[in-house]
């Protein structure tokens, strides 16, 4: 049977079947190589089929796959102490962990945690226009586009959002409902647009004015994605909540949610919980990607090739600008490189070349790459993207 046959075509409709990877490298049915510059969105930053990853989920599997989170699992304990380790790095603040299945599971636990904590009446969450936190009815209601809301509605009611990197709209988002404001260091799904430490900064000090809880959405720049740990770290300022998935497991299915220790204790025994979270499968490939990023140093790793690639990419003719931090960014296209559709036909011409990028918006390109990209991976990569928006400017002639 077709796939039409037997999947939901939510994700519309696929024109590759990868069958195996390694490095930056996937392989398609047909044996054909490709380039893979997005990393299935930034999750597996250490590249495809890392063999001490995959020798921890084996051994894993060969331990104990299962038990209830009535019971702790050795593999738990480690990635709690690293992540804390991580999150707290410059500002000596410690917190704890509660394990999560996914980025969208991820923030619906903060945003109930928010609530727990703040008490009844003080439900409301702010965020930002163009954000994404998640498919879930909550986190759809949190992300900052209406478009993706009308079909579902009425979504949970109690979320309002402001202009991105204006703290005055935030002000006057904030009423007396308002519990906390849930932001991205960089929306990636919006665009790819960088919260200026200004901004951040200016969230933290309008948190402790009001007494509200500033919840960072690191799911997409968080272990090491931006050039720091966390892309918080950049602005130097402290958060109450922290939210992580993606490339923490480099492929397994985890998340986790960070608290200080004054918001974390607020849940309590029934508050929340999940069958799956934290199962010693995904934790223990979580362990292990934590020790391979912080051996390799994966922040410096991502700043030196995230320069590199912005410095290759930005001298290509037909880009406009690069912008980002890291091993995070948009491409912006002119606009005569885009005149067979938007950038996301640009990102399905781009595969047909050998190359897997995604269009984030109508006129730019996401590029998320292995933190582990070669040089040499980079300038060929680069010279993919150069042929193919070549190949419209003469087609446009």
């Amino acid at each position: 049977m077709s796939w039409s046959e037997l999947l939901m075509p939510n994700y519309g409709t696929p024109s590759v079947t990868f069958v195996k990877g390694s490095g930056t490298e996937l392989f398609d049915k047909d044996g054909k190589r490709y380039l893979d510059f997005l990393c299935g969105i930034a999750v597996t930053g250490l590249g495809h089929s890392h063999p001490r990853i995959a020798d921890a989920i084996s051994e894993q599997a060969n331990t104990l796959l299962h038990v209830s989170n009535l019971f702790i699992t050795e593999p738990q304990l480690e990635v709690a102490e690293t992540l804390d380790r991580l999150i707290g790095k410059g500002n000596s603040q410690s917190g704890k962990i509660l394990f999560q299945n996914s980025g969208a599971e991820a923030n619906e636990a903060a945003m109930k945690l928010a609530r727990k904590y703040q008490g009844l009446g003080k439900h409301g969450v702010v965020s930002a226009y163009k954000s994404f936190h998640g498919r879930t009815l909550a986190t759809l209601a949190a992300t900052g586009q209406p478009e993706k809301h009308e079909p579902f509605a009425p979504l949970p009611e109690g979320f309002r959002h402001a202009e991105w990197n204006n703290l005055d709209s935030f002000e006057e988002a904030i009423d007396q409902t308002t519990g906390a404001i849930l932001v991205e260091p960089i929306q990636g799904e919006g665009g790819v647009n960088d919260a200026g430490s200004d901004f951040l900064q200016g969230l933290r000090k309008l948190c402790d004015e009001k007494g509200l809880l500033l919840i960072l959405d690191e799911i997409q720049t968080g272990l090491g994605r931006t050039g720091e740990w966390f892309g918080f770290h950049h602005a130097g300022i402290k958060p109450d909540i922290v939210t992580v998935a993606k490339g923490i497991a480099n492929g397994v299915p985890i998340g986790a949610v960070w608290a200080k220790l004054e918001v974390a204790n607020a849940f309590q025994p029934g508050d929340h919980g999940s069958t799956f979270a934290g199962q010693p499968l995904a934790a223990s490939a979580a362990r292990e990607t934590l020790r391979v990023l912080e051996e390799i140093k994966a922040p410096k790793l991502a700043k030196e090739k995230g320069a590199e690639m912005v410095s290759v990419i930005t001298n290509i003719d037909g880009v406009n600008s690069v912008r980002g931090l890291g091993l995070l960014l948009g491409v912006e296209i002119e606009k005569d490189r885009l005149i067979h559709g938007d950038a996301r036909d640009l990102a399905q011409a781009c595969l047909r070349e050998g190359l897997v990028v995604n269009g984030v918006t109508p006129t730019a390109l996401r590029l998320a790459p292995p933190l582990t990209i070669s040089s040499e991976e980079i300038i060929e990569g680069a010279g993919i993207l150069e042929k193919v928006l070549k190949t419209r400017k003469e087609d446009a002639l």
